[in-house]
């Protein structure tokens, strides 16, 4: 895979994180040239969602890159709301269903920013950081100059958390990736399959060293 060019990052955590990050990286220090989500829009998102919106307009003002989200387990609360209902026969809303899929996030932040460059979203079971950024890597080959990687989930509720991994705070960390520009991402073999979570990313672009996942990920 060709090699990835850092520009600019930012994280977000619901909960205080347990690393030192620097206040240009630190979402909810950050201001950008355009006004938070329209309030009809932005009360259909969690927190998270909020959070991932608000990070590809401070990274991309202009909205003139493509973007690519991923997140293993999306709005899983809201899911999970509805399938309680459903067991116990209680109607369902459409709205609520169409907030809870995969790509509700995109659409919604395509829709307030009058976006309309190729967003994607995806799911990897665990391994959303090499999806993501082999995607990325993919559209930076069709020659765009830049690309948004956006990874991003919601804390469990407890009905899941001894059925699968979560993280350990609702988080998001984004990227702007370039071909030209910025500090480069190296992939390389790795050992035992890691799946980290968004502030394991987020605490390693802060920190530097290696990340292990699918692939060993260092930031030169």
């Amino acid at each position: 895979m060709m090699n990835l060019l850092l520009e600019d990052w930012l994280a977000w955590s619901a909960e205080k994180m347990d690393f030192a990050l620097d206040s240009r990286h630190d979402l909810s220090q950050r201001e950008g040239p355009e006004p938070p989500l329209p309030a009809m829009l932005r009360r259909r998102l969690d927190s998270t969602g909020r959070a991932v919106c608000d990070a590809l307009s401070l990274l991309d003002p202009a909205h003139q890159y493509p973007v690519v989200h991923a997140s293993r387990h999306g709005d899983v609360k809201s899911s999970l709301a509805m399938l309680q209902a459903l067991a116990e026969q209680q109607p369902l809303s459409p709205a609520k269903f169409s907030m809870s899929v995969h790509n509700a996030v995109l659409g919604v932040h395509s829709i307030s920013r009058k976006n309309t460059r190729s967003m994607q979203a995806l799911a990897a079971c665990g391994h959303e950081l090499d999806a993501m950024l082999l995607e990325a890597a993919g559209y930076l080959l069709e020659g765009h100059a830049a690309v948004l990687a956006v990874f991003s989930d919601s804390d469990l509720p407890a009905a899941y958390q001894q059925q699968s991994a979560g993280p350990e705070a609702a988080a998001c960390v984004a990227l702007r990736l370039s071909r030209d520009r910025g500090r480069a991402l190296q992939a390389s073999a790795g050992e035992a399959p890691a799946q980290p979570a968004p502030l394991d990313v987020a605490r390693w672009l802060a920190h530097g060293g290696e990340l292990q996942a699918r692939q060993r990920w260092s930031l030169a």
